[in-house]
């Protein structure tokens, strides 16, 4: 059928979908669809059907990249992370173990710390990979984190050779504690 066929990898077509596609995202975030402000709201499934063709292969590579250098001796439970910026820009981090495991680093902390310390801070998705069957979604506390300074981004989950899920951080802490319960 023409028309109906995907853009080949590298292409000029291709990398005019992405871009829109990184703006809808960076659009959504500021356009008020960051759920932070909302007080009550529902998670918010992305919708994978239609037009959109969602290409995470560099974020997913840029994270099993990232596993590589990931220190977990004590569980050797490798987790690389990639975040995402507005501006297109990719940094990763990977976990990083401790005797005492409360010490610990997430990868996708190392990934929202140094993007935080390099004076990042608008997000529009994080890749998460494991060498796991079953999707490996972030831990609580690094759900808690990601909601405080990314809102409520796309959360792609993936191991070593396929993307496993694609969903809201919304679905994962669909009931946040953050500064509006302060107020």
């Amino acid at each position: 059928m023409p028309g109906s066929e995907k853009p080949r990898e590298g292409s000029a077509e291709r990398r005019r979908q992405q871009r829109r596609l990184r703006q809808r995202r960076v659009r959504d975030r500021r356009s008020g669809r960051d759920r932070r402000a909302d007080s009550a709201w529902a998670p918010v499934t992305i919708d994978a059907a239609g037009s959109v063709t969602y290409d995470d292969s560099a974020l997913v590579a840029a994270a099993i990249d990232a596993r590589t250098h990931a220190r977990a001796r004590f569980s050797n439970f490798k987790v690389g992370a990639a975040l995402e910026t507005e501006a297109g820009e990719v940094i990763a981090g990977c976990n990083v173990e401790n005797a005492t495991y409360g010490l610990t680093m997430c990868a996708e902390r190392v990934a929202l710390y140094k993007a935080l310390s390099e004076g990042r801070d608008v997000f529009t998705r994080i890749a998460v990979v494991a060498d796991t069957e079953e999707p490996t979604p972030p831990c609580g506390a690094c759900r808690q984190l990601l909601w405080e300074y990314c809102g409520d981004i796309e959360v792609v989950i993936a191991n070593l050779s396929e993307v496993k899920a694609r969903m809201r951080l919304s679905q994962l802490l669909p009931l946040p504690f953050d500064a509006r319960l302060l107020e």
